[in-house]
């Protein structure tokens, strides 16, 4: 079979096959599609307008929420504008560079996702079993260094990603089975050998999730015996209530993924356009409810957001 090779100077380009097998519903699943992301973008950028306004909210969890939003916007505006090509007019090549670029960003902002998602953990464990010093452990200045060594971490750990597919030679012709340039489904065309790119792969996999969540489950497992040694029960639900909207992001966020990641690895007979709408739903869903549910969990948030609807 012929093949190219990425450091040719003039690379061919990629076709983006969109959801295979579901050709004829493209134009409905876009529906969907088009409405999740227009949905994540009013929320989260209001989020970024209300707490960047209101200078009560200029606190180290608001400040939290804003780079959550951020990574939301990023991670939607990477998958949703290309697949609503190929759904509505059928745009599906993609240069080498286009395709590399957005994987990039994706899997950083990803990454950098999961990072924040930590970093909210620790906040709420410091919130609960250390207040009376949460203002100065969790100063606005701390949590934007973390935030900024969560951006670097994504960074490195992802930049490899594109460098090491760049140097894999691919087949003439090569359709990606895919609406994104999943990591993947682009080293299925490959002609070459692909063992260092899966162990990179799974690399990336162990650092980022297994580590985050066992981060986060022990945090919480601290919290969960802090809370317990109170011994007034409103205070447990108060106490806990304030953890309610980071454990619904969490589990908005790390639950599609390893659903994903496990079905694909126990049930290989999967059909694929399922697989690939279960990945597109971890870039779809969470960017969508998790400003919904700061909005409606987080009291301060809410009426702040009242009061600039009340005025349109």
């Amino acid at each position: 079979m012929s093949a190219f090779n990425l450091t040719a100077s003039s690379p061919p380009t990629f076709i983006l096959n969109g959801i295979p097998g579901l050709e004829t519903a493209h134009i409905w699943i876009s529906i969907p599609f088009s409405l999740f992301y227009v949905i994540s973008l009013v929320g989260n950028f209001t989020v970024l307008f209300v707490v960047s306004k209101e200078q009560t909210l200029h606190k180290p969890m608001y400040l939290l929420l804003c780079m959550l939003a951020l990574t939301d916007i990023g991670m939607s505006t990477c998958v949703v504008p290309k697949a609503l090509c190929i759904f509505w007019f059928g745009f599906k090549t993609i240069t080498v560079d286009g395709c590399l670029t957005q994987m990039f960003f994706l899997y950083m902002f990803a990454v950098t996702h999961s990072a924040i998602l930590v970093t909210m953990g620790f906040d709420r464990y410091v919130a609960i079993c250390d207040p009376l010093r949460y203002a100065t452990i969790l100063t606005n200045a701390r949590i934007a260094k973390l935030g900024l060594v969560g951006l670097i971490r994504a960074v490195l750990l992802v930049l490899p990603v594109p460098l090491l597919l760049r140097k894999l030679p691919f087949c003439a012709n090569p359709l990606i089975l895919h609406t994104y340039c999943e990591y993947v489904a682009v080293l299925k065309i490959s002609c070459g050998n692909t063992s260092i790119n899966q162990t990179y792969g799974r690399v990336i996999t162990i650092v980022n999730i297994g580590l985050d969540l066992t981060f986060i489950v022990l945090t919480y497992g601290l919290i969960i015996r802090a809370v317990l040694r109170i011994s007034f029960k409103k205070a447990h639900w108060k106490a806990l209530n304030t953890c309610t909207a980071h454990i619904c992001v969490m589990l908005m966020t790390y639950t599609p993924f390893l659903f994903s990641a496990l079905t694909q690895r126990l049930h290989p007979g999967i059909t694929s356009h399922i697989h690939i709408l279960l990945t597109n739903l971890y870039f779809l869903v969470p960017p969508m409810l998790n400003s919904i549910i700061y909005g409606v969990k987080t009291k301060e948030l809410r009426n702040k957001v009242g009061k600039y609807t009340c005025r349109m």
